[in-house]
C-alpha cells in the first residue's frame, strides 16, 4: 500500500461549503446537474461514486437502487452521511482509488467527477476502475481540459509558457492537473472502455459573465454548447460517457481486501473501539467507524 501514488487528501476540509456554497459556483453546479441528467442511465443496480466528497451529486443518481460513496477523506464522507442520512441505499467507504476494496465486476455503473484532476497516475486509476465494473457497465468521467479556449488564447498571447496542444498533463498546483482530451481518450481505451458520448461543460466560466447574466440563462446556453462535445473539446470541463468492454469476472461477494486481494471478509462485531471486516486471508481488520467502512489503514489485532 505504501508504494501507491500520492493522493490529494481533503481530510478536515469544508470543501463543499467553502468552494461550492460560498464560492459562487451555482452555474458550474447546475451545468453538471443537467449533464448528469443527459448522460446517466435511467436505471441501474449498483453505482460506485468515486471521489464522492460531501455527496454533492449523490442525490442526482436517482435511477440506481444502491450507491456506494467512495472518497479518500473520512471527514468528507462524514459530511456526506450527515447530508444524506442513514438510508440503506447508501454505503460509505474510505479508500484509495488505486486499490479499490471491491471484488471484480461488481458495479454496473460508476462516476468520477472533479476527481481525475487530482490523480498523478490517471491511467492506472482507470484500469483499477475497470476491474470493479461489470461488462457493459456505464462509466461517466469528468476531467479538467488543458485544451480550452482560455488556455489557447493565453498561450497565443504569451501569457502562459505551457502549451495547451501537447498531450502531457499540466500540473498547475501540487496534485492538480489539466489533461488533453486525446490523452484521456487513449487512457480510457487502454483501460477497456468504449467512448460513447462527450459533452463539454462550463463554457462560460468567467466572472464577468456570471455577474452579467442570470444563472438559468448561462446554464441553458451551456446545454446548447455542450452538444458539440463529440466534435471538439474547448471548454474547461469535459464529460465522457463510456461503457466497459470485454468480459468481466462474475462478482462473488462485495468487499475485497485492498492489501492482499482476499475476497472473503468476515464481519467483526464492535468491541472496545470498533467493529469492521476481517480479511480471511491476511487477517487484517478494516474498521467500520460511524457508518464508514475504512480501508485506508487496517487495525493491528
Amino acid at each position: 500500500m505504501n508504494s501507491l501514488p500520492p493522493v490529494c487528501d481533503y481530510e478536515g476540509s469544508h470543501y463543499q461549503e467553502e468552494f461550492w456554497e460560498r464560492g459562487q459556483r451555482a452555474y458550474e453546479d447546475a451545468c453538471e446537474a443537467q449533464t448528469l441528467r443527459r448522460l446517466l442511465p435511467r436505471s441501474g443496480r449498483l453505482l460506485l461514486e468515486l471521489g464522492a466528497g460531501a455527496g454533492r451529486n449523490t442525490s442526482r443518481y436517482t435511477g440506481y437502487d444502491r450507491i456506494v460513496l467512495l472518497d479518500y477523506s473520512r471527514t468528507q464522507l462524514a459530511q456526506a452521511r450527515e447530508r444524506l442520512g442513514d438510508e440503506p441505499r447508501y454505503t460509505y467507504v474510505a479508500a484509495n482509488i488505486y486499490r479499490l476494496p471491491f471484488v471484480d465486476g461488481l458495479f454496473d455503473g460508476a462516476t468520477l467527477i472533479r476527481t481525475l484532476h487530482h490523480l498523478a497516475r490517471p491511467a492506472e486509476a482507470l484500469i483499477e476502475i475497470r476491474r470493479v465494473l461489470a461488462e457493459r457497465a456505464v462509466f461517466l468521467l469528468e476531467y479538467a481540459n488543458k485544451h480550452n479556449l482560455k488556455a489557447i488564447a493565453r498561450y497565443a498571447l504569451r501569457r502562459q509558457t505551457w502549451s495547451p496542444f501537447t498531450l502531457e498533463p499540466i500540473e498547475f498546483a501540487p496534485l492538480n492537473f489539466d489533461f488533453h482530451p486525446r490523452a484521456v481518450r487513449a487512457w480510457l481505451s487502454r483501460a477497456g472502455f468504449r467512448l460513447e458520448q462527450q459533452v463539454t461543460v462550463s463554457h462560460f466560466r468567467l466572472g464577468w459573465m456570471k455577474r452579467a447574466l442570470p444563472t438559468r440563462v448561462l446554464v441553458a446556453l451551456d446545454r446548447w454548447a455542450g452538444t458539440t462535445g463529440d466534435l471538439w473539446q474547448l471548454s474547461p470541463s469535459v464529460f465522457a460517457r463510456t461503457s466497459a468492454l470485454g468480459a468481466s469476472t462474475t462478482a462473488k461477494g462485495f468487499f475485497q481486501c485492498p492489501a492482499c486481494g482476499g475476497s472473503i471478509l468476515e464481519q467483526v462485531a464492535p468491541s472496545h473501539e470498533s467493529g469492521g471486516l476481517r480479511c480471511s486471508t491476511c487477517r487484517r481488520l478494516w474498521p467500520l467507524r460511524d457508518g464508514i467502512y475504512d480501508f485506508k489503514e487496517a487495525i493491528e489485532v
